[in-house]
Formats: structure tokens, C-alpha cells, sequence
């Protein structure tokens, strides 16, 4: 889902915006970082960043809900499209992200990814308005 235009990445990256108060999110960084390589993606922490996010057209609870990527050309896009994105940079996972491209596929994935994720911000007590 693209949620429009904003000042493209420095370096002509994709970035990331993750939420590094998330032990799973940071988890998850490594591990890319490890497939991808440690220059291959620009990270952004979206924790107590609320003005950053918003001058970029993210809303910060949502970026907390979803996670948000930004392209060179400056396209955000959201939650488990940008998952698919990530995944397609790294060659020998393309064919992960061509299947979890196929409508049943990506639905599944992610009313499960949102059910996990307002379960850890509810438990958190982060969540603000559900």
C-alpha cells in the first residue's frame, strides 16, 4: 500500500522505519542486515521520532502497527507490501516474496502479523487508541 511521496532515502537506499524498543524488531534488523548486508538498507528508529514520521506523511502509531519502508524515489509503502519489498532485494528469497504476493497469501500473513503486533503494543501498554 503506498501511501505517497516523501524526500527520498540518503544514498539511494531503501529505508526502514522499525520500532528499536521492539526486541523482535531488532531481531529482525540483525538478521536482515546479516542476509542483505549491513549497507544494504538505511534503518530508522520510529521510537520518540513522532515529528520525523509525520514531516514523512507516516502517522506514528501506525508505524508502530506497520511497518513502513521509503524507496529512493521517495514512495512510502506499508505493512506486509513492504515486507514483500524487502524480501524481493535479497536474490535467493525472490521466490518468498513472488509467493506471499498471491492474495491469499498476503492476507493471511497479515491479519496474523497484525494480531501479533497489537497483542506485544497492548501488553506493552504502548498502544494508545485501540
Amino acid at each position: 500500500m503506498e501511501t505517497g511521496k516523501s524526500p527520498p532515502p540518503k544514498q539511494d537506499k531503501i529505508r526502514v522505519y522499525y520500532d528499536a524498543s521492539c526486541a523482535g524488531c531488532r531481531k529482525d534488523r540483525k538478521r536482515y542486515d546479516q542476509l542483505a548486508g549491513e549497507e544494504a538498507v538505511e534503518w530508522c528508529d520510529i521510537t520518540d521520532n513522532d515529528e520525523l514520521l509525520k514531516s514523512q506523511g507516516i502517522d506514528p502509531e501506525e508505524a508502530m502497527i506497520k511497518l513502513h519502508i521509503q524507496t529512493p524515489e521517495g514512495v512510502i509503502s506499508n505493512d506486509i507490501e513492504a515486507y514483500i519489498l524487502l524480501i524481493s532485494k535479497i536474490r535467493w528469497l525472490k521466490p518468498l516474496a513472488w509467493f506471499l504476493n498471491f492474495k491469499w497469501v498476503k492476507e493471511t500473513i497479515r491479519k496474523i502479523y497484525r494480531n501479533w503486533v497489537l497483542r506485544r503494543l497492548k501488553r506493552e501498554g504502548r498502544l494508545k487508541s485501540e
